[in-house]
């Protein structure tokens, strides 16, 4: 989104129309932007065969994956709903990552007969996957590498306490379960969190694995998750992805070479391709003067972008209706019945009731973590394709509310 000539822009598209044409509140993503990341990450690993497989949880509408393959991404899910979304946007099973986590093991065997590629962080689903596939369908490890990482402790995934992945710590069972089993361990996975600004930390992430790959002699990847840090105001520090895929690579095939024969290097991005392609845009429906803040309350909340109250999540927010006006100070909330403030002490444009207040960087877990709570619809969504708003998703109706109940009184 962008300010030409005292209007709010995308693609050309005048955002007020946008609106207009679709109502708020209103998911918007500029599929151009989307596009253009996921270019930066391969021209960034150029030198490396390197496999980007897209975290379908970020954002999961249909035509955002069909986007992201029809550009080369491969994809990551972590549910069987989500790997059905994705085979039916397109992706072959063999290019999609099925990551579960504390899931009934039914759910790994639905997983193998879909023929996704299986990855395991658990001791125990690792025996029983042994037990019942031997060396039948091979199945990558994801590892815990006890390294703390990421903007902040609740989106942290590779510390001590975490319940995600198996503990570097635990390698001799990982082996002696392989071993036992003739379990065929073909790819080795960490991912460590989110907001990652330092390439060392993905160094040191790659001095484990390769440390415990000399292990497995039949790995044909090597995945480093993702985490790539995108930044949400100005003057934030951002993960280069350049000297990351320079560094990054570089390692790898040093350690490739020395394993005996080329392997694929995996990556994760969810947040970085599609986070800063997505806007929340909302209208005004009160401002509320107290003797001690100005509220602008808003015709969304929490149900609709939980991140600023479940993370703490900074978003910048903007007054697309009066881009000139002078400067105030306002408190952003929703129309939820809790405390739903979406942006603290902001400094904006003069906000009228009516006016349309938009929210960046709301790409990646925005919609995807949305909710009916207290009853309210779910927002459309637009993707602005080549010039065209194109809606890619209705809003809520009742009837959606509705839809799974069942009346028994």
């Amino acid at each position: 989104m962008e300010l030409t000539n005292g209007t709010y822009t995308i693609q050309g598209l005048n955002v007020a129309d946008i609106c207009k044409e679709f109502g708020t509140p209103l998911y918007v993503y500029d599929a151009s932007k989307i596009i253009e990341q996921l270019k930066s990450l391969k021209n960034a690993f150029s030198d490396t065969d390197v496999r980007i497989k897209y975290a379908a949880k970020a954002l999961t509408n249909i035509s955002i994956l069909k986007l992201l393959k029809k550009h080369g991404a491969g994809v990551d899910v972590v549910s069987l709903q989500e790997a059905h979304l994705a085979l039916g946007a397109g992706f072959p099973a063999h290019e999609i990552m099925y990551t579960p986590n504390c899931v009934d093991f039914e759910e790994i065997v639905e997983g193998v007969s879909l023929g996704l590629n299986i990855n395991l962080d658990n001791l125990s689903v690792l025996e029983k996957f042994g037990k019942k596939y031997g060396n039948t369908y091979p199945c990558c490890v994801r590892l815990n590498p006890h390294i703390m990482a990421g903007g902040n402790y609740k989106i942290s995934t590779g510390h001590s306490n975490s319940k995600f992945g198996i503990s570097v710590y635990q390698l001799p069972q990982i082996m002696e379960l392989a071993q036992k089993h003739n379990i065929i361990i073909n790819g080795l996975h960490i991912h460590t969190g989110s907001e990652i600004t330092e390439t060392d930390v993905f160094l040191k992430m790659a001095e484990i694995l390769f440390g415990i790959a000399r292990d497995f002699p039949a790995l044909k990847f090597i995945d480093f998750g993702g985490g790539f840090k995108v930044a949400y105001k100005e003057g934030d520090m951002v993960t280069n992805v350049y000297d990351l895929g320079l560094k990054l690579g570089k390692a790898f095939k040093e350690f490739y070479l020395s394993y005996g024969r080329k392997l694929e290097l995996w990556i994760e991005p969810g947040k970085y391709l599609v986070s800063g392609a997505g806007t929340l845009i909302t209208k005004t429906n009160v401002v509320k003067s107290t003797p001690s803040v100005t509220f602008v309350g808003v015709n969304s909340g929490l149900n609709q972008l939980i991140r600023p109250m479940m993370y703490d999540a900074y978003h910048e927010i903007v007054n697309i209706s009066n881009p000139a006006g002078s400067q105030k100070v306002y408190t952003v909330v929703g129309n939820i019945c809790e405390t739903d403030t979406l942006g603290a002490d902001r400094k904006l444009n003069e906000v009228r009731e009516g006016d349309l207040i938009a929210i960046k960087n709301a790409g990646a877990y925005g919609y995807s973590m949305a909710s009916n709570y207290n009853s309210r619809f779910k927002p459309a969504e637009v993707l602005i394709l080549n010039g065209e708003a194109k809606l890619i998703r209705r809003r809520d109706t009742l009837e959606d509310i509705l839809r799974g109940q069942i009346d028994v009184i």
